[in-house]
C-alpha cells in the first residue's frame, strides 16, 4: 500500500515510524527539513520537503496514486484543504486531523465525503474520551467495549492479595468466562497459554461478557472507587473536552497557569471551577482540597511535571490518578512508579488511524497502552482460513490469540473447541509485528 502522511509532528512521526516495519511504501511530507531528517535516518520511509496546499508538491510526492493519503499537521484548515486536493489528484482514501469536534457529528460526514475527506479525527476527543472510560471505571487501567459490552477488554495491574495471583491460567476459577489475552510484566509482553501463571505487579489484560465483568475485578483483586470530584492539571484541549464529557454527578477543578488559556477554557466550561496557579505547587493543591478529591488528571504538555504530580497526588492519598504521557519512553517509567492509568494522545491516535491500512474488514483497531500488542475487532468473511475449521485446528500464528466473538449481538469467549462462523465479529490479540497475519487469516 502507498501511504502519504503530511505532517511530521507527533502522530505523524509516529504512525510513520509505525508503519515503516510493515511493507508499506510510506512517504512522509512536511516543511521542516530538520523534523524529516531526524526520522528518515532511523527508518525505512521516504521523506519529501514540501507544503501540503501545494498542487505542485503534492504531485510531486505522487498523490495521484496513492492508496491512503493522512494530514495531520497542526493546522486544521490545513489538514483539510490538503486532502481535498489529494482526493481530487487521485488519492483513493483520504484522512484529516482536525480539531473542531463539530465536525465529527454525524450529519456532516456526508458533507466533508462530498469534499473528498474521507475520515476525520480528532486525537484529543479520543484522548479524552479514554480519560473519561478510566473515571467511570475506575479500577482499571484501559477499558475498551465491543459492540456495546458484549465483550470488554478490561487491563489492570494486579496486586499481590488477588486471587489469580500465581496461578496457572488453566486452573482459574470460572476461567471459560473470561480470558487473559495479555500480560506486561516488567518490559516484556506476553501472549500467554495455559500453563502460564500471573504474578504480582504484572499487567493483565482480560476478555469477558458483560456478566461477568464484576467477577474480573474481584479475581483482579480491585475495589471500585465512587469518582464524584476531580481535580485537572492543565487546561489544553484534552481537559475541555474531558470536562464536557464527564457524566452527570462529576465535577472538576481545573488548575491552570496561564492567565490567557485560563480565562478562555473558563468561557468554554460553565461547569468547571477553574483556578490560576502552578499545580507543581504543593501548597496550592493543599489550598484547593487536594485532599478532598477522588481523582487527579495531570494533561500538561510536560511529560515529567504530569508524572511527578500524580506522584504527589498519591501522597495526598487519592487513590485514581491519569497522566498524559506523549513521550513514550516515559511509559515504563511511569508503570515503575505505578502512577495509575496512562494516556498517549499518539498511540491513541495511530491505532485510529491503523485500521485504514489493514486489507481486511476491520471494525476496530487499539494498541494497548502498556504493552507492545494491538487488539483487533475483525469481521470473518464466507470462506476465509478462520471460518474453515476448529480455533485449535487453525494452526494460528505465534503470538496471535482470539480472546472472543460476536453472534447476533452476543459475545461469547473462545477456546479451542470454538468454531468461528461467517459475519462473527471476532476480538483477536497479536504482537504488534504479528498483525499482518490477520489479512491470511479473515480474507
Amino acid at each position: 500500500m502507498k501511504i502519504i502522511i503530511v505532517g511530521a509532528g507527533e502522530v505523524g512521526s509516529h504512525l510513520a515510524k509505525m508503519l515503516s516495519r510493515e511493507s508499506h511504501d510510506i512517504i512522509l511530507i512536511d516543511e521542516d527539513s530538520e523534523k524529516l531528517q531526524k526520522i528518515e535516518s532511523n527508518y525505512d520511509l521516504m521523506t519529501i520537503e514540501g507544503s501540503p496546499t501545494s498542487i505542485k508538491d503534492m504531485r510531486g510526492a505522487g498523490v495521484q496514486s496513492a492508496d491512503l493519503f493522512i494530514a495531520v499537521t497542526p493546522i486544521e484548515s490545513q489538514n483539510i484543504t490538503a486532502c481535498i486536493l489529494a482526493r481530487n489528484l487521485g488519492a483513493k482514501k483520504t484522512l484529516a486531523r482536525i480539531d473542531n469536534y463539530e465536525y465529527l457529528l454525524p450529519e456532516n460526514k456526508t458533507f466533508f465525503e462530498k469534499l473528498g475527506v474521507n475520515a476525520l479525527i480528532y486525537p484529543e476527543m479520543l484522548a479524552s474520551e479514554e480519560i473519561v472510560n478510566s473515571l467511570k471505571v475506575n479500577w482499571v487501567r484501559q477499558w475498551m467495549e465491543f459492540n456495546d459490552g458484549a465483550l470488554t477488554l478490561i487491563g489492570m495491574k494486579v496486586r499481590k492479595n488477588a486471587p489469580i495471583v500465581n496461578k496457572r491460567l488453566m486452573d482459574l476459577k470460572n476461567s471459560e468466562n473470561y480470558r487473559i489475552v495479555a500480560i506486561r510484566r516488567d518490559l516484556e509482553t506476553i501472549i500467554p497459554t495455559g500453563s502460564d501463571e500471573v504474578q504480582a505487579n504484572d499487567i493483565v489484560y482480560f476478555i469477558t461478557t458483560r456478566d461477568y465483568v464484576v467477577h474480573v475485578r474481584e479475581q483482579a483483586g480491585k475495589n471500585v472507587i465512587d469518582v464524584r470530584d476531580l481535580m485537572i492539571m492543565g487546561g489544553g484541549k484534552i481537559a475541555v473536552r474531558t470536562v464536557l464529557s464527564l457524566p452527570d454527578g462529576m465535577s472538576a477543578k481545573v488548575l491552570e497557569k496561564n492567565k490567557n488559556k485560563a480565562v478562555k477554557i473558563a468561557e468554554q466550561m460553565d461547569d468547571a471551577f477553574i483556578v490560576l496557579g502552578d499545580a507543581s505547587n504543593l501548597e496550592l493543591l493543599k489550598e484547593e482540597g487536594i485532599e478532598d478529591m477522588d481523582a487527579f488528571v495531570a494533561l500538561t504538555d510536560n511529560s515529567e511535571a504530569n508524572i511527578l504530580a500524580c506522584i504527589a497526588a498519591k501522597r495526598f492519598g487519592l487513590q485514581k490518578t491519569i497522566a498524559e504521557i506523549e513521550n513514550i519512553d516515559y511509559i515504563p517509567l511511569a508503570e515503575s512508579l505505578d502512577i495509575g492509568t496512562v494516556i498517549n494522545k499518539k498511540i491513541i491516535a495511530a491505532s485510529y488511524i491503523y485500521q485504514y491500512t489493514l486489507d481486511v474488514d476491520v471494525n476496530k483497531v487499539k494498541s494497548l497502552t502498556h504493552v507492545d500488542a494491538e487488539v483487533v475487532e475483525l469481521t470473518a468473511k464466507e470462506g476465509s482460513k478462520i471460518t474453515s475449521a476448529l480455533v485449535k485446528d487453525l494452526n494460528l500464528p505465534k503470538n496471535l490469540f482470539i480472546g472472543g466473538v460476536i453472534r447476533d449481538g452476543k459475545g461469547f469467549i473462545v477456546n479451542g473447541m470454538s468454531q468461528i462462523l461467517p459475519n462473527d465479529n471476532v476480538v483477536v490479540f497479536c504482537l504488534s509485528s504479528s498483525i499482518r497475519k490477520l489479512d491470511k487469516l479473515f480474507n
